[in-house]
């Protein structure tokens, strides 16, 4: 067995695991190569947050087996671990692995042909404590991720989340140091920051309510302590919800000029009786209280947010608040997804739903209202020098400017290489961002 191939789908946590199973098949002598590529091994790490997410992941399953008909697919990540049905009848050749502490001990017996300790059965629920290693590069990209923190038991009530990653975790902060200081020496020159609910880092449940306090500065602390890395151009910060901001954060982001100036707020939605049915830990007014902090302390600052449209019993006056309350924010990029019932959560079972038809039209104006408020945003740094961390899109350089926002430059005989940080001119707007002039 020599060479292998991941696919990946889902979230920033994913994409990090994928590395780290990488990281453990490179030392165990394979080759990574392209998933059109015949391979000895196929892993494909798959995502279930919604019913498209887990259809997304069969068909590649699927693909592998057809371009590969004498491997082993390895399946692993967030749709095996719900066991809902939704990975019956996918024929021979495949390892199932449920529990996401198995992935080391499943991966090393197949590649060394020695069983495991725990003499596992594929198909059966796989029991064992072996882990994946710590990262020492994120190879094929820019940006790394870095994994600080896993699981949650918010159960809001549209979300899976909680059943395929129940055990709340938080990275020892000596252990986040060394694996940044790591990256960094492989090249990288940003960091983010990401967990499954990153405002959880060093607590026991994300609850907030069944905490002894509230309050959570841990991870304040330690995004003080990654800044003082040398080297460590940029630090990012995945999602967050508004109570995750606290003043000791912001104080972090103004002291540190390492950590970039955009904050990534999950709205959901601007009523709040949605919000309440959705189970979220906040209201419209204390998003709203946050929103005034971040702005009175840093220098226009991003911010970008999550909303779904269509939750059951949404209203034209509900729809009506989350359009007001994001042309109050000002977001710099909304994310919109239109809901559809995922098996396995509260919100499946709800009455009132919402006419699929009036989902999509919602859906199309907050995402007209996303452009607009994103062109309007970035027009205020028209003339302005902003510092991007080179990229290449489509055959064009590019690169992300400190409030996320893409610059793409103007086509120069000296191209800055991939991964350099120059500074540029903002010149113009377009929808999907500014060009800019090295």
């Amino acid at each position: 067995m020599k060479r292998f191939s991941i696919d990946t789908l889902g979230c920033k946590v994913n994409q990090y695991e994928s590395q780290q199973i990488r990281e453990l098949l490179e030392r165990l002598g394979l080759e990574k190569v392209q998933t059109a590529d015949r391979v000895n091994l196929a892993i494909v790490n798959t995502c279930c947050v919604t019913h498209t997410a887990s259809a997304k992941s069969r068909q590649y399953i699927r693909k592998a087996q057809r371009q590969n008909p004498d491997a082993t697919v390895v399946v692993c990540g967030c749709l095996p671990t719900v066991q809902l049905g939704e990975l019956n009848g996918l024929g021979k050749n495949i390892c199932i692995i449920r529990e996401r502490y198995a992935i080391a001990e499943v991966l090393s017996s197949i590649v060394t042909g020695r069983p495991t300790k725990s003499n596992l059965n594929f198909e059966n629920k796989l029991v064992c404590k072996s882990e994946l290693p710590s990262l020492t590069s994120f190879k094929g990209h820019t940006r790394a991720f870095l994994k600080v923190q896993d699981g949650c038991d918010g159960y809001c009530s549209y979300c899976i989340v909680p059943k395929t990653r129940p055990v709340i975790y938080s990275k020892p902060v000596e252990q986040v140091l060394r694996e940044a200081q790591t990256l960094v020496e492989a090249g990288h020159k940003e960091i983010v920051v990401t967990g499954v609910f990153l405002g959880a880092y060093g607590q026991k449940t994300v609850r907030r309510k069944n905490r002894p306090d509230s309050r959570n500065d841990k991870l304040a602390e330690l995004l003080d302590k990654m800044a003082q890395i040398p080297n460590l151009a940029r630090i990012r910060l995945s999602s967050l919800e508004p109570a995750d901001v606290t003043p000791r954060l912001i104080d972090t982001f103004c002291k540190n000029r390492n950590i970039m100036p955009h904050l990534h707020l999950s709205l959901q939605s601007g009523s709040d009786s949605i919000l309440k049915k959705m189970l979220r830990q906040y209201t419209v007014e204390e998003f709203r209280e946050k929103v005034d902090l971040i702005k009175s302390r840093l220098d226009r600052p991003a911010i970008t947010t999550d909303i779904i449209v269509g939750f059951p019993g949404e209203t034209d006056s509900d729809f009506k608040q989350t359009v007001d309350l994001a042309g109050d924010t000002g977001f710099a990029k909304m994310h919109i997804f239109s809901f559809s019932p995922r098996k396995g959560t509260a919100a499946a079972s709800m009455p009132d739903k919402v006419d699929n038809k009036v989902i999509k039209k919602r859906a199309q104006i907050m995402r007209d209202l996303g452009t607009e408020l994103g062109i309007s945003y970035r027009q205020q740094f028209i003339g302005e020098t902003t510092s991007i961390l080179v990229e290449n899109h489509n055959g064009q350089a590019c690169g992300r400017s400190e409030r996320y926002f893409m610059v793409y430059l103007e086509q120069i005989e000296n191209i800055p290489k991939q991964n350099e940080v120059v500074n540029v001119k903002m010149i113009k707007n377009r929808v999907d961002g500014l060009i800019g002039q090295i």
